[in-house]
């Protein structure tokens, strides 16, 4: 691990496809390979680690696949991206949607039937969302 205050040194990988799996071309290192991709940053890490004589963490690897439409890695970076913002959103739109029911509740004082046919829920949804 590294000491207080240093930084980790990141590596950079470019994964090429082969038959029995991957190659892994680490940057100022060597080569190795692994069976499946999802294995990468740990199999680098290790190659790393035997070579140097040095810890290194799967996180402190940067794997980037080698395909033949280049452009796929955008899109799955693109709709990483997306995904994101629509947990994002979808974290916002419950928090507004606890605070109107609490204010239909506490400032309007309707019922929990009342508050659940304005926001088109359950009166057990309503229950939960005061609740929170």
């Amino acid at each position: 691990m590294p000491a207080e205050g240093v930084a980790a040194v990141k590596y950079t990988v470019t994964a090429k496809r082969w038959r029995k799996g991957w190659e892994l071309h680490i940057d100022g290192v060597g080569v190795t390979q692994v069976r499946v991709l999802g294995d990468a940053a740990q199999q680098a890490a290790d190659y790393i680690e035997t070579l140097k004589d040095t810890v290194v963490a799967p996180e402190d690897i940067e794997i980037t696949p080698q395909l033949e439409d280049a452009e796929l890695l955008e899109d799955a970076a693109a709709a990483r991206a997306e995904v994101r913002a629509a947990e994002a959103a979808q974290r916002e739109a419950a928090r507004h949607q606890r605070e109107v029911a609490r204010r239909l509740r506490d400032v309007e004082r309707l019922s929990v039937s009342d508050t659940a046919t304005v926001m088109k829920v359950t009166r057990g949804r309503v229950s939960q969302l005061t609740k929170i």
